[in-house]
């Protein structure tokens, strides 16, 4: 058993040319997880903004989705995740390219190991406004109402906004708060006082980390602008790497 997983390449910002930069090194990346991988598993944000119409879905990305359709035909399941900018997601990329999307978490158990995996926004404490922002936007009636706005104004604003996001800066940076600020390590520590998960799995932060936190490990998986990473799972442990290619 082999589990790969990323998360968070943005892909559309901040200009054409840097995301078709990545969106290549995103398909090499993935090839070269075909080799060996059971699942795919990539844990939100894939593209900065996402919405798909009845009969539109977003211009380009169409390297990577030739790459995860070849990839799910040969037999490999790939999974992805719904993130905070791309959580309009409805069939479209299951029907052509095979993939699985999930809404929240994903829980495994492979070999006696236990793994909760989650794009990571939403969880712990704090945040009360982006909590009640993410049910409005998930809603029946949210998406009923974006889908009136005809599709060049509906993306043109979604990816203006985008563009002035922190992560779209070129001076990003991000820093470790602390155990008691990290929202998502209150969520861990909660989480374990419940029930027991060897390791916990998140992107969102965009700040790679491997940390330990009492009986269990915390991996987050960074962020694809500026410093890729990913996680391999070899069915006994997970290590956390760089991807330069």
């Amino acid at each position: 058993m082999k589990i790969y997983f990323a998360s968070d390449f943005h892909l559309g910002i901040p200009n054409h040319e840097k995301s078709m930069e990545r969106e290549k090194s995103l398909c090499r990346w993935l090839k070269m997880a075909a080799t060996d991988a059971d699942k795919i598993y990539l844990l939100g944000d894939c593209f900065d903004f996402w919405f798909e119409y009845k009969s539109v879905v977003p211009k380009g990305f169409t390297r990577l989705l030739g790459t995860l359709s070849e990839i799910t035909d040969s037999g490999i399941e790939v999974k992805i995740f719904k993130g905070n900018h791309d959580m309009w997601m409805f069939g479209y990329l299951e029907k052509e390219c095979g993939m699985t999307i999930v809404s929240d978490q994903e829980e495994l158990t492979v070999n006696g190991k236990r793994l909760f995996v989650h794009h990571g926004d939403g969880l712990g404490p704090g945040e009360p406004a982006y909590k009640i922002l993410r049910k409005v936007f998930r809603s029946k009636l949210c998406q009923w109402l974006f889908a009136r706005i005809h599709p060049n104004f509906g993306m043109w604003l979604a990816l203006s906004m985008s563009k002035r996001s922190r992560l779209a800066q070129k001076n990003h940076s991000e820093k470790y708060l602390g155990d008691e600020k990290e929202y998502l390590i209150q969520f861990i520590k909660q989480k374990q006082q419940k029930e027991h998960f060897d390791f916990y799995i998140f992107g969102h932060r965009h700040l790679a980390m491997d940390k330990k936190i009492g009986n269990t490990r915390y991996i987050n998986l960074g962020e694809w602008l500026y410093q890729p990473h990913y996680a391999v799972f070899d069915g006994t442990d997970v290590t956390l790497k760089t991807w330069q290619a």
